[in-house]
């Protein structure tokens, strides 16, 4: 696999967002709001695909934090949110173009299914 799609390291600061390091050396802070936002489970691209911004709900919690962060296998990271919600994966490779293309591209499974 490409370097660019590998993970050395990554922080994940519960007020601010994710900074993730990839395996050429290339390190790309992700927002909160903008993974809070572009998450890509189901629910949250239904809600974009209609128009609607995914966060905040009427009984979304402010202000917005990671509650806890979850690897899954080698190819992504898991987030749950202190609204509750923690269905989308953000697959490396993705995390990478988003990185490298400016804007967030993820495939319509990208999330556990609840």
């Amino acid at each position: 696999m490409d370097d660019r799609y590998q993970v050395q390291d990554i922080t994940v600061d519960r007020t601010n967002g994710v900074t993730v390091e990839f395996g050429d050396g290339f390190v790309h802070v992700y927002g909160l709001l903008e993974l809070r936002l572009n998450c890509p489970c189901a629910g949250c691209r239904g809600d974009r695909d209609q128009g609607r911004d995914p966060w905040p709900k009427p009984s979304s919690p402010l202000p917005l934090a990671i509650r806890d962060a979850e690897l899954h296998g080698a190819w992504g990271l898991g987030l749950e949110w202190n609204d509750g919600h923690n269905t989308g994966i953000f697959p490396w490779d993705a995390l990478r173009r988003w990185a490298d293309e400016g804007e967030p591209h993820f495939v319509p499974d990208s999330g556990r299914g609840a």
